[in-house]
């Protein structure tokens, strides 16, 4: 019996020292537990451990109530066939009042360590205001906003439209310089057959021996001549039929020609009509004076035309100016179908692009697609804080809370917009006061005081409380980018537009998180079949971040 009580003792003598021995191998500095209200403390954790062990250091933000400013990189000194590890941690408090570090959890190979709790003191900012100066508020300054590019789209639009009035200018409007050709056109008939009699030596049938092409060209001349001065049917009658219109026309004292002058016009016309049919080629003399011969008949014929009368001058008029207006008419009618057919193929080119409706909203305009494609704004809200980037600021509201609740919680809130516009985002940050312990230090909540599930129907009813109806409530389990769990609750409701009697569908997305004493909700309410609105929710949920949460572990 003697021998088991030496040996126990001796066994818990062993096990005394193998803990201390292991409880020395985590040690804790700090160079102050007293400062002032943003001040920091230098947290020192130091650990001694073998080369082949793995060191675990605390991450994160462990030390709530307290918050982590910064964490050093860990120092190694080699000592012996041991190390020294060694890492600094910058903590701070904005709120006066005495706070606890809580234990924090070392790990060594695998065994866990953990460090004695630590009380610490913040103390407020003492200020004399008999000797420090009083001055007036700042004014509010005012933040340029991100330059846009919406002078350089005015810009390129511009552009193209003075290009296209350009082209059309140039192509259609621009009176252009005559051919020659048009030029000749436009002379009197006279005016044109001199010419053309004078461009007949120019073309050098003779010299060719082409005396048929040269008869074809006289004849055509003065054949033209009169189909526009005398006889309209001048150019398809035969030389038969022509003579004797231009004989029927003297007799009839309606054209007052020479006899010479019929006579010679005859005998051309028939010398030419024998040269075409190969059964004449007369020498080249002949044909220059057939030539000189025409042209005096084309002057003789203009000496007996009769001076247009003047309601001849002014049908002639009329119908220069009718012609000039239908000339007008037309380009007008060309620049508007160029001009439709360019809108109507921009306006198919980008709806095949980027659809029609988005097109349409682009043009007409969409509050949603005006936030989704606006400057958003990235933000962190409340403490601990909620990062989340939305498309305008958040701004903060006071929200009373009944004396009772008070003395239990603290509430801060920050929203844009409210169920009744649809589409709105609210930020809230709910904490509960830590109960003392007689000893001072505040008392921790049990795991399962905020309860996310009743906290979303609580959420709901105040949905039914501000005329939501036919609410469809589905739930999730959601994790933040930053790795933070907590609740999604989302479905749809029907709410009735104040004033009046119609009612709009919408949709609602709430977040919900817990971390110890602190409750963190994000509520979203957004239009039904509103893809830029759903674009935006999508946004605004992969944005949210927040403090990844963490269980102060404790040992018996």
């Amino acid at each position: 019996m003697k021998t088991n009580k030496i040996r126990t003792a001796i066994l818990s003598f062993f096990c005394i020292l193998n803990s201390l021995f292991l409880f020395g191998q985590v040690t804790t500095e700090v160079d102050t537990t007293t400062i002032k209200i943003g001040e920091q403390i230098n947290y020192k954790i130091k650990v001694e451990a073998d080369s082949t062990k793995l060191v675990v250091f605390p991450e994160g933000q462990t030390f709530t109530p307290l918050e982590m400013v910064e964490a050093s990189e860990i120092d190694t000194i080699r000592k012996d066939i041991k190390f020294q590890l060694f890492r600094n941690y910058a903590l701070t408090q904005f709120d006066s009042g005495g706070y606890f570090v809580p234990k924090q959890k070392v790990i060594i190979g695998d065994q866990t360590f953990f460090t004695d709790s630590l009380k610490v003191r913040v103390n407020t900012v003492e200020v004399d205001t008999t000797k420090q100066g009083l001055y007036d508020i700042k004014p509010i300054i005012e933040v340029e906003k991100s330059a846009s590019k919406w002078w350089f789209y005015l810009l390129l639009v511009l552009l193209i439209i003075a290009l296209i009035a350009f082209l059309l200018y140039w192509f259609i409007w621009r009176k252009k310089p005559l051919t020659e050709e048009e030029e000749i056109a436009l002379l009197p008939p006279y005016d044109r057959a001199k010419l053309a009699l004078q461009k007949l030596d120019e073309k050098g049938y003779l010299e060719q021996e082409a005396i048929k092409d040269y008869y074809s060209e006289l004849t055509l001349i003065i054949r033209k001549y009169l189909d526009e001065k005398v006889y309209d049917r001048a150019l398809e009658s035969t030389t038969d039929e022509l003579i004797s219109r231009l004989q029927l026309l003297k007799d009839a004292n309606e054209l007052e020609l020479e006899p010479d002058t019929i006579r010679n016009i005859k005998s051309i016309l028939k010398r030419a009509d024998l040269v075409k049919f190969a059964k004449s080629k007369p020498d080249f003399e002949l044909a220059k004076l057939d030539k000189n011969t025409i042209d005096k008949e084309i002057d003789s014929v203009k000496e007996k035309l009769p001076e247009p009368s003047e309601e001849e001058k002014l049908l002639d008029k009329q119908y220069r100016e009718e012609q000039e207006r239908k000339k007008k008419f037309r380009k007008i009618v060309l620049t508007v179908a160029i001009a439709g057919f360019l809108i109507i193929a921009t306006v198919v080119g980008l709806g095949i692009k980027y659809g029609f409706t988005y097109l349409k909203d682009t043009v007409i305009g969409h509050e949603s697609k005006e936030l989704l494609e606006g400057d958003w704004v990235n933000s962190a809200y409340g403490y601990p804080p909620v990062t989340i980037s939305t498309p305008r600021v958040l701004k903060r509201v006071k929200i009373e809370l009944p004396p009772q609740q008070q003395e239990q919680m603290t509430m801060t809130t920050f929203v844009y917009g409210t169920l009744l516009d649809i589409f709105s985002v609210a930020i809230n940050t709910t904490t509960l006061n830590m109960p003392q312990q007689p000893d001072g230090s505040e008392k921790q909540l049990e795991e399962n005081t905020i309860d996310l599930l009743k906290v979303s129907e609580e959420s709901l009813k105040g949905f039914e409380e501000k005329g939501a109806k036919n609410i469809t409530v589905k739930r999730d389990d959601f994790t933040t980018p930053n790795g933070a769990q907590g609740l999604k609750t989302f479905g749809s409701f029907t709410i009735t537009i104040p004033n009046t009697s119609s009612e709009i569908d919408a949709k609602y997305a709430l977040l919900f998180f817990k971390n110890k004493n602190v409750l963190q909700q994000v509520i979203i309410t957004w239009p039904e079949d509103d893809t830029y609105a759903d674009d935006m929710v999508e946004r605004i949920i992969n944005s949210i971040e927040l403090v990844e949460k963490t269980k102060e572990e404790t040992s018996n």
